[in-house]
Order: C-alpha cells, then structure tokens, then sequence
C-alpha cells in the first residue's frame, strides 16, 4: 500500500515544528495529511459514487449509501515517538452495514483484511479468534482517551477489575491494531471508549468475520457510530460486559 511505504519512509523525519496540536495531547503532522491524501485519491478512481469519512479532513454526507472511513495513521503519538505500532485503517460502509475492512501493520508490513460474509486474513492467511473460554486466560488490550477526563474513574474501575480477573492486561496505543489482534487470536479481548468511528470500522468487520462478537457497553452490535466497544473472541463477551458494567456503576 503506497500509504504505509510513505509512512514507513517518513519514520524519525519528523520535526517538532512540523507537529500539529489537533487537541490535548492529540498530534498530527504532514505524514497523516499526506497519507491521507494517497489513500483518498486512489478510492476515489475505484468508487467514485463512495463518500469519505476521514480523521484528518471528516466529511460525512447521509445522502451517499456507500461510506469509505479512512484513519491514515492510527496511533500517530506511537509514530512520533519512534515506536513501531501504527496503522492505516480503512473500511467500506453501506448504510449502517460494514461491507469490507483493511488495517495495515506499517512497521510490521502485515495486511489484514476482510470482506462480508467472506472470513478474515492476514496477509492472505485465513485468521479466527482465539476459543479462550476462561476470563483467567484471557490477554486483554485497552486504551484510555486523551481528553474527558471526567471518565477516569470509571476507567480505573474496570482496569482495577479487569486485572483481577485476567491474565494480562495490554495498553499498545493502536486501537485499529488492537482489533486486528482479536480478530487473529493474539489478543482474546478489546475493550475502550471515546473512540471515533474511523478508530474502530475497519477492525469491526475483521473481528466478526474472524467469528468474533463486537459490541457497545450495553450490548448493542449494531450501535458503533464510536464512543465505547468490546470485541471478543465470542466466548468472553458477556463476562466482559458484566465486568463493565458493575465498574460503570461502581461509585
């Protein structure tokens, strides 16, 4: 993908005036802008009809059916700290359906996709969840946002939970990526909130495909504009939920 080469070349290049402040401690640069721009213009010659849903320049027209939702580089702060896991994540949407996603592992050079009803690969390999049943067994990965701090509390709560509970708890600061590790079994959980739609698309439709569960806190699958989401393996959705929810009301 001409995007992540031009991602993976401009790895240490980045000068600090050439750093955008988007909001608290949420970054950009020309790398993301530029990526973007590839990724765009060359959906745009396959789907002319599509309109975008991008984080760097989000349009969103209700009057299209066909919705392509670009991230250009998921875990920007990862990219400019010089630490190898960043992603670009793109997905096709028709309606409030998910038709295909692809996440690409820049540093990795690892491609994941999936199509409706059509499985879920790497690199062309078919992949599927782990079947880890016990919560004691299970690798969790979760982020924390970079604003709204209001939620910290809740947040504590559940990671105090979830550590009690599960084998291990992983913070990797891509949230494309984190999907693509349940999805491929490396990961039996992925769990977080105050996302953005163009975080979480592609990764969605890999995860289900992969015959896995995605849902919000309340168990809703089909309500996942953003905000919150739990993807699992489909055997440890539920205990996740329960875990959740008693830490959301924990005072």
């Amino acid at each position: 993908m001409l995007a992540a080469d031009f991602i993976r070349s401009n790895v240490g290049k980045v000068k600090s005036q050439e750093i955008e402040a988007k909001s608290a401690n949420s970054f950009v640069s020309y790398v993301d802008k530029k990526a973007e721009k590839i990724i765009v213009e060359r959906l745009e010659m396959l789907l002319p009809e599509a309109e975008f849903i991008t984080e760097e320049d989000t349009v969103e027209n209700s009057s299209h059916e066909l919705v392509w939702i670009v991230d250009p580089l998921d875990g920007t702060t990862n990219f400019l700290q010089g630490i190898p896991h960043f992603s670009v994540s793109i997905a096709l949407r028709k309606g409030d359906e998910y038709l295909l996603g692809v996440v690409v592992d820049v540093m990795q050079n690892d491609t994941y996709h999936a199509y409706k009803n059509g499985g879920a690969f790497c690199n062309n390999q078919k992949v599927t969840t782990s079947r880890t049943a016990s919560m004691g067994q299970a690798v969790i990965a979760t982020g924390f946002p970079y604003y709204r701090v209001e939620k910290l509390p809740k947040l504590i709560n559940m990671l105090d939970a979830f550590l009690h509970e599960a084998r291990g708890i992983r913070r990797l600061g891509s949230a494309a990526l984190d999907l693509t590790y349940v999805a491929c079994g490396k990961m039996d959980i992925f769990y977080e909130t105050s996302l953005n739609v163009w975080d979480i698309a592609a990764g969605i439709i890999l995860v289900r495909e992969a015959g896995g569960s995605v849902s919000n806190f309340e168990g809703n699958p089909t309500h996942l504009s953003g905000s919150d989401i739990i993807a699992s393996n489909g055997l440890l959705d539920l205990r996740a939920r329960e875990i959740i929810q008693h830490a959301l009301m924990k005072k």
